[in-house]
């Protein structure tokens, strides 16, 4: 409700006041008083409420007995805790008084009409509308936190539309309300009050392009829906018939939370008197509600997988074949871009990021369209959107200058973590960038507003440029695991893979070289171990991981212990970017306890893969499957791995996001 009003009283006529039950007004009583009174008292109907306050606080609730001496500390408030049957039907009375005398002096009466218009949304945020009195005007973070949440109309439930159903100004069906909020209008009031009265309904200038809203009404031909405000309609006058009644309205929000917006939308009621003729109508009450639009949400790599993706490309029918076995083995649904809609781009990872979008009646996942501007470009509006699958993106015109970084291979997420007693039950977003201080290739300013904005799952920027490719998945990934936390972070190490090549040659196979079986140079172990410029530049490489390890240890509360080692090696080129030289053991993709690896090409030793053997005997102790996939021509040789070819849809996390404090 609004803030306390003030009520003019008069000697000579009586005052008419229209308020909402449980509004508290002020009763000017100084104004009005005789000029040698020195007291007063108050009285009024059962109905009423009367309480006095001196400087602020109350002191006592009123009897109607009482003299109270008249200062300038003195308030009296009243207010109504039910609705008017008819108009003016409560009453309060002040009378003024000098010294001891019982006779007063003069009387004040004021005639009250009480109305309820108030707006009764799901505040407490259990899918349900919420008819309480709560603090429906603000909006509060944790469990015991309040306020509705609102959800961007970003799927597209009208099968003859071709945009989403938050592009036009209908409601498509019941499938499209469901997407949206409800709010209910309760009216219950004299009937005669409206006619020298009117309700509008009403949002800001600034929340206008948010959101829009839909009136429920009965028409010949059934329910109808009717666009009242967002936009440009700025308010809406509701027409009560009865006076007794009740309004439906649906809410869809129209935008994600975004560096120039909060994600707070406010809806307002207000009364207005136009009583006096030739003048517009004066505000008496507003009943206000806010709402919250829910943020994108990533999932991490330890949520269950529900769809995988990848593109068909002609040299690569050996890796779908056996990723499709392992697709099987994980129970979940493959999916195939063709090369009419891959255009010959094999890089899904980067083309796009899924996510999910929740509130407390409903949730589905939604694609975040990366600014990579390939072949992909146009497949996930096309092909993915649809009935409870949505899309966003975060840039509206395809002309953004954009560089490696800013594909979705450089965006990953953590599983849930904690940090020094900051809870993170999302997990964090995790980006790549440049060495800071340095000039360097960058994720476009708009795309990283957009996931600061979301705030549920706080980013951490790491330091990829060293790479080629420049993307963080070609040095970490997370797996799940047993334990308290629940998972591991693997991180690519060239020590590692020196160590190992080093235990290799000291037990006689240093002869053995890597690459066998494919057409390609040949490298010993010894040849590798001896390479003094490799040797160097590997010494590089893994400082450049340390320096992200020490931050994603800070940041995300992690140990050693946390942290597996997965051997690696690279070669910078020309301008000392590097790349890997075999594929990246790390540059994985994860289903459950599935994991589809890169196939190393490492030195065979007693008939099998020293690397392979390596990595499993980290892995397997987990109750991981790890299951090399053949990717060398399809995708190492074009600076990019299994992940990086493939793209995974997975389930919501059971976590609700506004439990959580940012």
């Amino acid at each position: 409700m609004s803030q306390r009003r003030q009520i003019h009283l008069s000697c000579q006529q009586p005052t008419y006041v229209v308020s909402a039950v449980g509004a508290e007004l002020i009763l000017e009583i100084y104004e009005c008083m005789p000029s040698d009174a020195d007291s007063f008292d108050i009285h009024g109907s059962p109905e009423v409420h009367i309480s006095i306050a001196y400087d602020g606080e109350i002191v006592s609730q009123s009897t109607g007995k009482e003299k109270w001496s008249l200062h300038k500390g003195v308030e009296v408030l009243v207010s109504m805790q039910i609705s008017s049957k008819n108009i003016g039907d409560h009453m309060v009375k002040v009378s003024y008084y000098r010294g001891e005398e019982d006779s007063a002096l003069d009387s004040a009466i004021v005639y009250l009409t009480s109305v309820v218009v108030s707006l009764d949304i799901d505040a407490n945020r259990d899918g349900e509308l919420n008819r309480q009195r709560v603090d429906k005007a603000s909006w509060t973070w944790g469990p015991e936190g309040q306020g509705a949440v609102l959800l961007v109309n970003c799927d597209r439930d009208n099968a003859s539309s071709s945009a989403m159903d938050g592009a036009d100004r209908i409601v498509s069906g019941e499938e499209d309300l469901k997407d949206m909020s409800r709010m209910v209008l309760s009216i219950q009031s004299p009937t005669a009050l409206f006619s020298n009265h009117k309700l509008l309904l009403h949002v800001s200038l600034s929340d206008a392009d948010k959101l829009r809203l839909f009136y429920k009404f009965v028409a010949v031909s059934g329910s109808k829906f009717k666009h009242v405000l967002g936009e440009e309609k700025l308010y809406y006058e509701v027409e009560p018939a009865s006076g007794d009644e009740t309004h439906t309205f649906y809410v869809e929000g129209l935008k994600f939370p975004s560096a120039n917006f909060s994600g707070l939308v406010y809806i307002g009621i207000t009364l207005l008197d136009c009583s006096l003729e030739g003048v517009p109508g004066s505000p008496l009450f507003t009943d206000k509600v806010v709402f919250r639009v829910a943020p994108w949400i990533m999932t991490p790599n330890i949520l269950d997988p529900v769809e995988v993706f990848v593109c068909r490309i002609s040299i690569n029918p050996t890796f779908l074949q056996q990723l499709t076995d392992l697709v099987t083995n994980a129970r979940c649904r493959l999916t195939i871009c063709e090369d009419i809609d891959n255009r010959g781009d094999r890089w899904i990872q980067d083309e796009m990021e899924f996510g999910y979008i929740e509130a407390p009646h409903k949730h589905f996942p939604v694609v975040l369209d990366s600014p990579a501007q390939r072949g992909l470009t146009g497949f996930p509006f096309k092909k993915l959107l649809g009935p409870d699958f949505g899309y966003a993106t975060t840039h509206p015109e395809l002309n953004l200058p954009v560089s490696s970084l800013d594909s979705f291979g450089n965006l990953e997420v953590s599983p849930p973590v904690t940090v020094n007693g900051k809870e993170y039950p999302l997990g964090r977003i995790i980006i790549g960038s440049s060495f800071p201080m340095l000039a360097g290739r960058r994720m476009i300013k708009n795309v990283t507003d957009f996931l600061y904005a979301q705030q549920v799952q706080a980013p951490i920027e790491l330091f990829s440029d060293w790479l080629y490719v420049g993307h963080v998945d070609e040095f970490l990934t997370f797996v799940p695991a047993p334990g308290k936390k629940g998972f591991r972070l693997l991180l690519s190490s060239p020590t590692s893979c020196y160590q190992l090549f080093q235990e290799k040659q000291q037990q006689g196979y240093g002869d053995v070289s890597i690459f066998q079986g494919l057409n390609v140079i040949h490298r010993t172990i010894s040849e590798i171990l001896a390479d003094d410029d490799m040797k160097k530049e590997n010494i590089y490489t893994q400082r450049c991981i340390d320096w992200n390890r020490a931050i994603l240890k800070e940041q995300l509360g992690l140990t050693e212990k946390d942290i597996i080692d997965i051997p690696a090696l690279f070669t910078l080129d020309k301008q000392k970017y590097a790349n890997a030289l075999f594929p990246s053991l790390v540059n994985m993709i994860v289903l459950g306890k599935n994991l589809g690896i890169p196939k190393p090409y490492g030195p065979i030793i007693n008939g099998r893969c020293c690397l392979e053997e390596k990595v499993s005997s980290l892995l397997e102790p987990l109750d991981l499957r790890c299951t090399f996939l053949d990717d060398f021509y399809s995708y190492h040789e074009f600076q990019g791995e299994v992940h990086c070819g493939t793209n995974v849809l997975r389930k919501p996390s059971s976590y609700k996001w506004w439990h959580m404090i940012p």
